[in-house]
């Protein structure tokens, strides 16, 4: 979908074929190219859903580094990337900007094997600077002049791994860029022309070269000249303070040139900031100070609807209210979880930037004192659960699947090797669906399974879910539950929650041709699969195993009486709960037909839940497929 205007005039965005067409442009010229782009992107995501509002807050930013970088020589380094769609739209993927986040589309987030202006796979936060700073070094090794940039959010640099990098960055001294996107902090009064001359001096590579040998030679001098220097640095921290923001002097402590605050609309204002800052000798920050959801109201009075969102009426902003279904996995963690602690003032949740998210808006409104959101931080979410848990606190924790890989560390350490009594509820667990590979939660049967004295469930359904939160917090010890994104199918008519037996499952068909033992959200569709194979005259009987850790034991061994075992799970198969079952059978001798069906071994890219589980053959038609061809083979 293409937006023009009312007349339907010509587009400059459709004649730009490269960024290396913006150079022609004078800066009135580039903010009419701004302004198609805010509308194309509108437009779009509008029909398609996607990260409106960042994307929308950096459109000059991109459009002022396009314009004077030379990309793809220079390298562009976004962190997230979701806030990245004006860069796809200028660097000629305009045309298929209409299949953003679908199947067989363009990715929501950069993508190197998508375009050669890709330069990282940019899913996952605070990761931007390490990259940059690599292929800084990279770079300087091979004795080539490209530029660097990192663009990096006031949320994403606050992260662990971002910190580490600066410090590194700071000592290198390497050439870079790093473009603060903050669209949080406002700019501090004592910003303004002062402020801003001296940055662009302080940039400036000859002012430089003659302040360092200057104070080579005091240093070399006498008492005197040493006294002198001493006041000199004492007067120059003074000025550094009043003239920079509080959150600059941190950088500037690490050995990274700050420039002072510019407004992240003003294009002419950008491309001279940017000039300086690429013009110098060593790291600089340039600091942008922009709207979340620029130019386009909804989106600037909602920011956080408009962060991440599905289709919605581009002239009003109303979003389309999926039809009311049944409740979601979230949704029935979230009201279980504000049950159990009305009951034990001990539990207190914890979250890394999802509070909505992970179901946790209620449990934050009427317990605050007992919700922490750490923000981008999920390796401290863990560890602060498990210092929680030593003070005799009931820490439960909610995080992605595909962010949680970023705490295996401490889930190992602090969780399960200490022994703590702390849940973990691992939420999006599977295929995720539009925002792609890097957020699909593949992997988290596989990094947890492996983990001594950690007991983990995968609950099938809502009651299911419910059952499994409050065996967690009986139980205690390290625990971890997985479920997926969506609403939750009703397998089995019930109203009150139970305590679970550790490493018991419950069987919900019978059958003596095969034996499909299912996993979590994949009990539903391997009932639908047991079902249209009996109406070819197979009998399949369906296992709802409820623990990937422990696994039944006796429903194994049950299940290799049948002519074929299956396993399915929503995970890789290496580590899965496959796996699990043929180490059972290989250590108990028992010797049975074992089919494994679970997610590729590949990183499955963007497009609905439903089309994505259905190409991964996943859904029930599928699961059936994959029986029939075996018991034909």
């Amino acid at each position: 979908m293409r937006s023009t205007s009312a007349d339907d005039m010509p587009r400059i965005i459709d004649a730009i074929v490269s960024p290396a067409d913006l150079k022609a442009l004078d800066n009135d010229e580039l903010a009419i190219v701004a302004r198609e782009i805010r509308d194309q992107i509108v437009a779009t995501t509008s029909v398609t859903g996607g990260h409106v509002a960042s994307s929308l807050g950096a459109v000059e930013t991109i459009v002022a580094l396009h314009a004077e970088l030379d990309c793809p020589r220079d390298r562009i380094v976004f962190d997230v990337g979701h806030q990245a769609y004006a860069h796809k739209i200028l660097t000629g993927r305009l045309d298929r900007f209409d299949t953003l986040r679908q199947r067989g589309g363009i990715s929501g987030f950069p993508t190197p094997a998508e375009s050669p202006y890709d330069v990282h796979p940019s899913g996952h936060a605070s990761d931007s600077l390490s990259i940059a700073l690599g292929l800084a070094m990279a770079r300087d090794l091979r004795g080539t002049d490209e530029h660097v940039v990192a663009v990096i959010g006031d949320a994403s640099i606050s992260g662990g791994m971002a910190f580490e990098a600066l410090n590194q960055i700071g000592l290198e001294r390497r050439r870079m860029v790093i473009i603060l996107n903050d669209n949080g902090m406002s700019i501090s009064p004592n910003v303004g022309a002062l402020a801003r001359h001296f940055g662009r001096l302080r940039a400036s590579n000859a002012y430089r070269d003659r302040r360092d040998y200057l104070l080579r030679r005091m240093a070399s001098a006498g008492p005197a000249a040493q006294a002198t220097l001493a006041l000199m640095n004492s007067a120059k921290a003074s000025v550094k303070h009043l003239l920079l923001p509080e959150s600059s002097m941190v950088f500037e402590q690490l050995g990274i040139t700050c420039l002072a605050p510019v407004y992240g609309h003003d294009i002419a204002a950008l491309r001279r900031t940017l000039r300086n800052a690429l013009d110098s000798h060593g790291p600089t920050l340039v600091h942008v100070v922009t709207r979340k959801g620029a130019g386009y109201e909804p989106a600037e009075r909602t920011p956080e609807l408009f962060h991440g969102v599905g289709p919605f009426d581009a002239a009003t902003g109303e979003v389309e209210q999926p039809v009311a279904t049944e409740p979601t996995f979230t949704d029935v963690f979230g009201t279980t979880l504000l049950h159990e602690a009305r009951v034990d003032d001990r539990i207190v949740a914890i979250t890394a930037g999802m509070e909505g998210g992970t179901g946790l808006t209620s449990f934050a409104r009427e317990f605050p004192r007992r919700f922490v959101d750490v923000g981008i931080s999920e390796e401290h979410a863990v560890g602060l659960a498990s210092g929680i848990a030593a003070g005799d606190g009931k820490p439960v924790v909610a995080i992605y699947s595909t962010f949680l890989q970023r705490g295996i560390d401490q889930v190992i350490v602090d969780m399960a090797l200490a022994g703590q009594d702390m849940v973990l509820c691992v939420d999006r667990s599977g295929l995720v669906g539009e925002d792609g590979a890097t957020h699909q939660g593949a992997f988290d049967l596989s990094y947890l399974r492996m983990i001594p004295n950690l007991r983990l469930l995968a609950p099938s359904d809502g009651l299911e879910l419910e059952s499994a939160l409050r065996t967690a917090l009986a139980l205690g010890g390290p625990f971890a539950i997985r479920y997926p994104k969506g609403p939750c199918p009703v397998l089995k008519q019930g109203t009150e929650a139970e305590l679970l037996e550790p490493g018991v499952s419950r069987t919900l068909r019978e059958g003596s041709d095969v034996a499909i033992l299912a996993l979590g959200s994949m009990v539903a569709p391997a009932l639908e699969a047991a079902e249209l194979l009996g109406r070819e005259g197979v009998s399949a009987g369906v296992v709802d195993l409820r623990w990937a850790k422990p696994i039944d034991a006796q429903a194994v061994r049950a299940a290799a009486k049948a002519k074929l075992v299956v396993t399915v799970e929503e995970g890789v198969l290496a580590g899965g709960v496959g796996e699990g079952v043929l180490d059972l059978l290989a250590c108990e001798d028992i010797h049975a037909s074992v089919l494994t069906l679970g997610l590729p071994d590949r990183f499955v890219t963007q497009g609905t839940r439903h089309d994505l589980l259905h190409e991964c053959g996943l859904d029930g038609a599928g699961i059936a497929a994959s029986i029939r061809e075996r018991l034909g083979a």
